[in-house]
């Protein structure tokens, strides 16, 4: 389907990207062909078809200081007890090419997996989040309210007068202390 004016139409102003395109593909949203990409010269970018860094893969850092796991933190030799030189030097590489190719192995087999059933779940969190949590909290919030305005009612008109007559009552007692020697 090709988009754009029908003749007499006037151009709106629109809260979001129309999606309808003169012309181009949808599927690529850097496509320059494309017209209504920019929303008050502002791109919207498309989360699904954004590029990863193969280079940085913790651009966050979230696994910092947590799983870095070197030769010199697992294993160390003290002053004194010390190894044959090559001895060190093949524990160190089969440690290191170990570590590497079994994480690569466990990745390739259990990586995709994991990241099926990791975004199935914070789909569902996301779901749930916004369909039901959301909802109820602001349910909850408008009826508290009413019954606050209720509570607030009852709690003026029943001990308002009953702690005034009591202030009332007390206010003439005086208290005084004496030091006996």
């Amino acid at each position: 389907m090709t988009g754009g004016l029908k003749d007499g139409e006037a151009d709106e102003d629109f809260l979001q990207s129309p999606f309808i395109r003169k012309q181009g593909n949808i599927y690529k949203p850097n496509n320059k062909d494309m017209e209504n990409d920019s929303l008050n010269g502002k791109t919207m970018e498309d989360v699904h078809t954004k590029e990863i860094d193969l280079v940085n893969r913790d651009p966050k850092r979230i696994n910092d200081g947590v799983v870095r796991v070197d030769f010199e933190d697992v294993i160390a030799e003290p002053p004194g007890t010390y190894s044959f030189d090559g001895v060190w030097k093949a524990s160190f590489t089969t440690f290191t090419v170990t570590k590497y190719w079994c994480y690569r192995l466990l990745t390739a087999l259990v990586g995709i997996p994991l990241a099926l059933i990791w975004g199935i779940f914070f789909a569902i969190l996301s779901f749930l989040h916004i369909w039901a949590v959301v909802p109820c909290v602001k349910s909850y919030l408008i009826e508290i309210h009413c019954v606050s305005r209720v509570y607030s009612i009852c709690v003026h008109t029943f001990f308002d007068p009953l702690f005034e007559a009591m202030g009332k009552c007390c206010s003439s007692i005086r208290v005084s202390t004496i030091k006996e020697v």
